[in-house]
């Protein structure tokens, strides 16, 4: 049967649908030894031979979603230029290729998800979908009332203006705060900018929930397979605004 190569891309959990799309432009895909740029080409999975990079993609065997508290200092991209350490080195016994449910940038820690199921990374992952994904930020010095309110209404930021966040103080030291911040977009190192624009600098940047899954106890580096009902919620939660139901306040 005929499939969108981006679709089979997805599917064989080589990338989300939108990354794969970018592969298949950058002439990184080939049908049957012909490359291939563009997007609405279409391959059998079953009869053409489909190479990323020169090597074959076939399609998962089992389906997998990982949650990794990713550590500092590693990359969440499949391969790094500069040989940086990549966040699926981590998972030892994990035999099935599988890949990041957006990213967390070097200098992030936390929460990250991994599948090899395309479709659930790109409902999860798009933007319009609106998944809550929750912050810890520890700044330096005190927070005032005026700061926490800029990064809620949202900040300006060079490609625009923040969509509304939710932002309150969890502690205070003599030299430090710790904010909590949740937004629902995944914008380039969003979170450590919106601090910038309201001059907070950030110490420390960790996610500790991404939709209703919750980081729990897992220390950095540890990863644990998500329950069939946390796949199922988080399915849910990135679905239609009418399957998700009516938005929590504040969002």
């Amino acid at each position: 049967m005929l499939e969108r190569l981006q679709k089979i891309l997805s599917q064989a959990g080589v990338a989300s649908r939108r990354e794969a799309e970018g592969m298949i432009t950058a002439g990184r895909v080939a049908v049957n030894g012909a490359v291939v740029t563009e997007l609405g080409s279409k391959a059998d999975p079953n009869r053409d031979r489909i190479t990323l990079d020169g090597r074959p993609v076939r399609l998962a065997e089992e389906r997998l979603y990982i949650l990794l508290n990713k550590p500092v200092g590693y990359v969440t991209t499949m391969k790094d230029p500069q040989g940086r350490p990549i966040v699926t080195s981590l998972l030892k016994g994990v035999k099935e290729r599988v890949f990041p449910v957006g990213r967390l940038d070097y200098n992030t820690e936390g929460l990250l998800l991994l599948t090899n199921d395309g479709e659930w990374a790109n409902t999860l992952a798009h933007p319009r979908h609106e998944v809550d994904k929750e912050y810890l930020v520890r700044v330096r010095g005190s927070v005032s009332p005026e700061q926490v309110r800029r990064l809620a209404e949202g900040v300006d930021l060079e490609e625009g203006r923040t969509a509304p966040a939710r932002v309150h103080v969890v502690r205070e030291s003599e030299n430090n705060t710790w904010l909590s911040v949740t937004i629902h977009e995944g914008r380039y190192r969003q979170v450590r900018r919106m601090c910038e624009a309201v001059s907070l600098s950030v110490v420390r940047l960790k996610r500790s929930r991404y939709g209703s899954v919750e980081i729990g106890k897992l220390r950095p580096g540890e990863y644990r397979l998500l329950t069939a009902d946390e796949v199922a919620r988080l399915r849910r939660e990135g679905g239609s605004p009418a399957e998700r139901g009516a938005k929590a306040p504040g969002r």
